[in-house]
């Protein structure tokens, strides 16, 4: 026991004062607007050099800050929540394995070396998400890596396209890209690497599957690390995407991934997969305002969203732990007047979550919205953005009324407190990032602030939809109904909205059906039949008569040696007449 206090508290400090480092070099390249590159070569093939970089400015060491804290405070949570495990040494070198793969990320601007850390998140990832070991599980891992490998097939593509420049660094060339054949498939081939790991339409299935994993892997990978890896890519690469029709399809894929998500989160009962959702909803937010061409505020919104979803990840590990690992939250309710603590840290996460004005969610998200209102989109992007606006503070509204304020619903044999100090004291470092962060952020990554021009209407439109949602979700959950519903027939609208538009279907059964079909067709018809007819089994049959044959032919009897001899004599006969 020892050791294992040992691993988490040292892992720990270690993470927290490397994110102190960070941080201070972070600021120290803002206010300086200086930039560190560093290049290894390791070997020149026809001219173009294969090099080890980094990239060590403002950006990359702010990121890499907030991945270090939040993983800190993650392993710091494991230390209770995963006590109980008897391999929790092995959890921890993992998590500690997935940090040090999202930071090659960070700092790789080098197609090459930047699949170093893009192939370690996609394997550490399926290792986690399989970390529990049973058939649920083993799905869930198996989803998610292979439509994380559709990623990172764009990814070597685009490496092989990259050629063409005579070098991988693709800081040097994206703000010099031409609007050839070769370079919008370079750019279309980034973003489709982008949409696996970010879990965009059509790859939406994974990462609520990937709650199979324990909770503080949920934390640290579906709030800062993983989910991200695409927009950051994404971020870096913005200047190359510019006027071209994949941003304007990225447009269209990431609204309707935001409205998707919000919309299967008021149809879905698991604690875990409505936060996923969720989660899946602000990527898509995310990736809508970097198709619009404002990387800048999509990157504030990602550590924005990183501290309070972290938070809320964490909390809902706390609840599932005191509950004794149920996850339907209509077996919850009640919780605020026994987890008072962690009801606290919820609702200030939720808050922040919904964009509440002066909270984390707020600075970044009503800017996003603003700037968003004020660009050049159409009629069904906007709706995109109101819509999904306003479901963010529905099904937040109805997670609120199930799990907090609604009636007690577990069993009289439950004993529920806030009293594990080790999964509590890291709420409150999170907590104060999802109070002060984006204020903070803020003022550190726009020293100039944003012109925005707009009627009343569109400027209080964020709040007033933000308003109706949240009646909505809890007034319609204050609603009992006892009898047999006609919506939960197969294909319902109910069905089909909290199934993610069908997507987990698709993305499984519907591919593998066809496939997994003509395999058993063939083989039985091949492996089983013709092949068997005409392979090993017929070959072996032919020999084995033609070699009884000669067989009865060589043994020593007198008929048929004289008649052989009479057949020769008539041959002879013929031959001569």
């Amino acid at each position: 026991m020892v050791w294992m206090v040992s691993l988490y508290l040292s892992s720990m400090l270690f993470l927290f004062s490397g994110c102190s480092v960070c941080l201070v070099l972070s600021l120290m390249c803002l206010e300086s607007g200086q930039a560190w590159f560093i290049e290894w070569e390791l070997l020149t093939l026809n001219s173009s050099s294969v090099v080890m970089t980094l990239i060590l400015d403002w950006m990359s060491f702010m990121f890499l800050s907030f991945v270090m804290f939040i993983s800190s405070m993650v392993l710091y949570f494991s230390g209770e929540y995963m006590s109980g495990d008897n391999n929790m040494n092995r959890f921890m070198y993992l998590v500690l394995a997935f940090v040090m793969s999202m930071g090659f990320l960070i700092i790789s601007p080098n197609l090459i070396s930047i699949l170093l850390g893009w192939d370690g998140l996609g394997l550490v990832s399926y290792v986690l998400v399989i970390y529990y070991q049973n058939e649920k599980s083993a799905n869930a891992g198996m989803l998610t890596a292979l439509s994380n490998r559709v990623g990172d097939v764009a990814i070597l593509l685009s490496i092989s396209l990259f050629f063409s420049y005579g070098g991988w660094n693709f800081l040097f060339y994206v703000e010099n890209m031409s609007m050839l054949n070769i370079d919008n498939l370079l750019c279309s081939l980034v973003i489709l690497a982008a949409m696996t790991k970010s879990a965009q339409i059509p790859f939406s299935a994974w990462l609520p599957a990937a709650m199979a994993a324990p909770t503080p892997v949920s934390a640290l990978v579906h709030s800062s690390t993983l989910v991200t890896a695409g927009v950051y890519l994404l971020i870096r690469f913005s200047p190359a995407l510019e006027g071209r029709l994949c941003q304007s399809m990225l447009l269209l894929l990431s609204g309707l991934t935001m409205f998707m998500a919000g919309l299967g989160a008021n149809f879905e009962y698991d604690l875990k997969k409505i936060i996923a959702l969720s989660t899946l909803s602000q990527l898509g937010f995310m990736m809508s305002i970097l198709s619009l061409g404002y990387a800048d505020l999509a990157f504030f919104h990602l550590l924005a969203h990183a501290l309070f979803k972290a938070l809320l990840f964490m909390c809902a590990g706390s609840v599932i732990h005191s509950v004794k690992e149920y996850q339907d939250i209509r077996m919850m309710g009640g919780l605020v007047y026994h987890m008072p603590l962690t009801s606290m840290y919820m609702n200030l996460s939720n808050l922040a979550l919904c964009g509440i004005p002066f909270l984390a969610g707020f600075y970044s998200k009503d800017m996003i919205l603003e700037v968003a209102f004020m660009s050049t989109i159409n009629m069904f992007s906007f709706l995109l953005y109101a819509l999904a606006t306003g479901l963010t503070v529905c099904y937040t509204m109805r997670l609120v009324y199930y799990t907090l304020s609604g009636d007690f619903n577990l069993g009289n044999l439950y004993s529920i407190s806030d009293e594990g100090k080790i999964m509590t004291n890291p709420m409150f470092g999170l907590g104060v990032g999802a109070i002060f962060g984006g204020a903070s952020l803020a003022w550190l990554i726009f020293p100039f602030p944003y012109m925005i021009c707009m009627s009343p209407f569109f400027k209080m439109l964020a709040l007033i939809v933000m308003s109706i949602g949240g009646m909505l979700g809890y007034m319609l959950n204050l609603n009992t109904v006892n009898y047999q519903l006609n919506s939960l027939n197969a294909y319902s609208f109910v069905v089909f909205s909290g199934s993610m538009w069908f997507m987990p279907f698709l993305s499984t059964y519907m591919i593998s059906k066809k496939f997994l079909e003509g395999g058993s067709k063939y083989q039985k018809v091949g492996d089983m039949g013709w092949s068997e007819y005409y392979g090993g089994q017929g070959i072996y049959t032919s020999i084995m008569l033609s070699s009884k044959s000669l067989q009865f032919l060589q043994d020593n009897n007198m008929k048929i040696y004289m008649l052989s001899f009479l057949l020769w004599v008539i041959v002879l006969m013929f031959m001569v007449i």
